[in-house]
């Protein structure tokens, strides 16, 4: 019988190689989710590129060592993603996942919202999922498979005040996501999207000032959150290597909740 060996990574989390070999390429990971995404990646074997326009990216790539490396990008460009795709996947030695993160947040109430912020909105979180797509799929065929995950939103499903665009934004990830699982079911290629609820990241501020302030925020997560608080990035993060993971090679097409139950409430 084949005896499991177990390490352990902060925290107590047993460890089990679940990603050994496997090659990443990761956007929006210099902080937040992103950067708990690259740890778990990390502690389970992996080796990764992370592209970001933060400069943290490279003191987060030197916090990680070797196994990770940075490539500045700007998704909002074709060219920019396609750069990070084929040099992060040349450092690699090629690619088995794909995960798309990289994400931008405005609040405001529809009438009062101005098309230069939805626009933005849309290139950031829906626009830059295609480019990275298109230039990651034919590295992902020459492997004879993999994954690619991408972020959308609670707010994706169902949306609230001061919310639309971002929901739109968000809502048209899983569109695509779903679209795109079923053109590449046959070359073994799985997409996914994750969608959490309330996280506690600096990346929700706009929607916590729109809300009137931390407490008002506060109020409604404990309100309407079935378990009363908000997630750290910690508890989204090991669904990324879930779905980076073998573990999950007979789910695609899925836009998987992560909200403390609002979703179902």
């Amino acid at each position: 019988m084949c005896e499991i060996k177990y390490n352990t990574k902060p925290g107590g989390i047993a460890v089990t190689d679940r990603l050994k070999g496997k090659l990443i390429i990761i956007t929006g990971a210099a902080s937040n989710i992103g950067k708990e995404a690259v740890r778990e990646f990390v502690a389970e074997g992996a080796r990764v590129v992370i592209g970001d326009r933060d400069s943290m990216g490279v003191k987060t790539a030197e916090e990680f060592g070797n196994s990770v490396h940075f490539i500045e990008v700007d998704v909002r460009s074709e060219d920019s993603v396609r750069n990070l795709i084929e040099k992060g996947a040349e450092w690699l030695g090629g690619l088995d996942v794909l995960v798309q993160n990289a994400g931008l947040q405005y609040s405001g109430a529809v009438t009062e919202f101005d098309a230069k912020s939805w626009d933005a909105l849309f290139a950031v979180n829906s626009r830059a999922h295609f480019f990275g797509a298109k230039y990651a799929i034919p590295l992902l065929r020459k492997n004879g498979g993999g994954s690619i995950v991408n972020m959308s939103s609670l707010a994706g499903k169902r949306g609230g005040p001061g919310m639309t665009a971002y929901s739109a934004s968000k809502g048209a990830v899983i569109a695509f996501t779903t679209a795109l699982a079923m053109e590449l079911a046959g070359d073994n290629i799985r997409v996914n999207a994750i969608c959490p609820g309330w996280v506690d990241t600096n990346f929700n501020k706009p929607a916590i000032n729109f809300m009137g302030g931390a407490d008002s925020q506060f109020n409604t997560v404990k309100s309407s959150v079935p378990m009363k608080r908000q997630a750290q990035s910690s508890e989204i993060s090991p669904m990324f290597v879930y779905l980076a993971s073998d573990e999950s090679s007979y789910m695609t097409a899925q836009a998987i909740t992560i909200d403390g139950g609002v979703y179902n409430s």
